[in-house]
């Protein structure tokens, strides 16, 4: 069973550092979306809120923050951690990958967008 030992909390944007050793980017259009998606349906961000560590740097989240910025939000919701440096890698490298695949067929049939 998984105990949470965690809260969302809604912090200044300003506070929260991006992680300069961030594994994963993601450029031109596809960040362009990110940003109308996030414009369009802010509240997604209370159930996805950004990863931090105790100094406030981004472990999950980082460019949902580069969103947030360039959409003009002055909060973000944040769920602070207090992790060991081994954890946080951890967690830093398996928020990242990517497992399973889309089903284009279904994405096509079945989904709007």
């Amino acid at each position: 069973m998984v105990e949470v030992i965690h809260r969302i909390e809604v912090v200044p944007i300003y506070r929260v550092k991006p992680n300069p050793d961030n594994p994963r980017v993601i450029r031109d259009e596809r960040f362009d979306q990110l940003v109308k998606s996030l414009k369009d349906f802010p509240d997604m961000a209370g159930v996805r809120p950004l990863i931090i560590n105790e100094d406030n740097i981004v472990l999950g989240g980082n460019m949902r923050l580069r969103a947030m910025k360039d959409a003009g939000w002055t909060e973000v919701p944040v769920i602070r951690t207090n992790w060991t440096e081994n954890q946080q890698r951890e967690f830093i490298i398996k928020d990242n990958i990517a497992f399973g695949e889309w089903d284009w067929n279904a994405l096509a049939n079945d989904w709007e967008t």
